[in-house]
């Protein structure tokens, strides 16, 4: 890849709405980076005063024909939109940064790789939870192969989203557009899978839509089992079904040498660790969950991966969260939503 001067790299953010947001603020915090353009299409999209002065743009072809230089884009638009907006970033010469998920099709995914690399960029796809210090030390844990032979890994995500987000003519709950709760929910959990353990195979569950059925056009619940290719077999319970407030997300390895359950709203907690000839470490503490208002989502640690593209780009690193694992996340849930159009299996859970 093309080296960057070690000036402020200029981002642009396209989708100013929570996420959105969030990214433009942390940009104007870092030193190391500086924001020159808010795109969205729709009015007043941003009241912040210290937005004032920043370019604002109703589509990314105004932006595009402006003029206004940038090195990087960071597409937080509704998930259907990350394929195209990707795709004209890359054809304009800039830097993704990707919020999750990467695409809704792996074909989407693929034709975004294919155009980076055309274009000499890089697509640095938003896996914010690997930044959790319980995340960093579980993957430390596993490399290290103090655990042994491992036998389980379940993971539990029991959230809540009602008609306080689920909002009528919204993008959200719409399957085209959402494209399910695996996707928008939990697309982190199913990565925190793929990079501790490795990819999955012999799929299989249910999913069941219990109280969202006038909110949505998919499933609000699921139960899978796997395998991985590594050895051992895993679980995946995951609902927005729980009234009011998230209730749990949560991972429990069983293994040879010993268990470990990592857990809290967001796997922000260790609450059990037993391992043969081991002593848990003092973690740093867990930044706290993005809040939303009426709900929260995963650990707010998009400031770590701000800094990981900025020193990717100057080639002091490399990418976090690259493409090929972006893509790799997006081809794990379509294997699991592919189970939606099979028939009904009950014996094999």
């Amino acid at each position: 890849m093309a080296d960057l001067p070690t000036s402020e790299i200029r981002f642009a953010v396209i989708g100013v709405g929570h996420i959105g947001l969030r990214h433009a603020k942390l940009i104007t915090q870092n030193p190391d980076a500086t924001l020159v353009a808010l795109i969205d299409n729709r009015d007043g999209f941003v009241s912040e005063e210290e937005f004032a002065r920043v370019p604002h743009f109703a589509s990314i072809d105004a932006f595009i024909l402006s003029g206004v230089q940038a090195d990087v884009l960071c597409v937080c638009t509704p998930n259907y939109l990350h394929h195209p907006h990707t795709l004209a970033g890359l054809q304009h010469g800039l830097h993704i940064v990707c919020e999750k998920p990467m695409a809704l099709e792996k074909a989407h995914c693929q034709e975004m790789i294919a155009a980076a690399q055309t274009a000499n960029k890089h697509i640095f796809c938003v896996m914010q939870n690997r930044y959790s210090p319980p995340a960093v030390w579980l993957k430390e844990v596993v490399q290290s192969g103090v655990l042994g032979q491992i036998y389980h890994v379940q993971v539990n995500c029991f959230w809540n989203r009602d008609e306080r987000y689920y909002t009528p003519g919204g993008w959200r709950g719409v399957a085209a557009k959402d494209g399910g709760t695996l996707f928008t929910q939990f697309s982190h959990f199913v990565d925190m899978l793929y990079w501790l353990f490795g990819d999955v195979q012999s799929i299989n569950g249910q999913f069941k839509n219990f109280n969202h059925a006038a909110l949505t056009q998919f499933e609000d619940s699921g139960y899978l089992q796997f395998a991985f290719e590594r050895g051992g077999f895993g679980t995946f319970n995951y609902t927005t079904s729980v009234h009011s407030q998230n209730l749990e997300s949560s991972i429990t390895i069983i293994a040879e040498n010993g268990s470990i359950k990592v857990g809290g709203q967001y796997m922000n907690s260790v609450e059990f660790c037993d391992i043969r000839n081991y002593t848990l470490p003092e973690l740093q503490p867990c930044q706290p969950a993005n809040n939303y208002g009426h709900y929260t989502g995963s650990a707010a640690n998009h400031q770590f991966v701000f800094e990981n593209v900025i020193s990717t780009l100057r080639q002091q690193s490399n990418a976090t969260t690259n493409a090929q694992e972006g893509l790799k996340i997006v081809e794990i849930i379509e294997r699991m939503y592919q189970l939606k159009s099979a028939p009904e299996v009950v014996d094999g859970l």
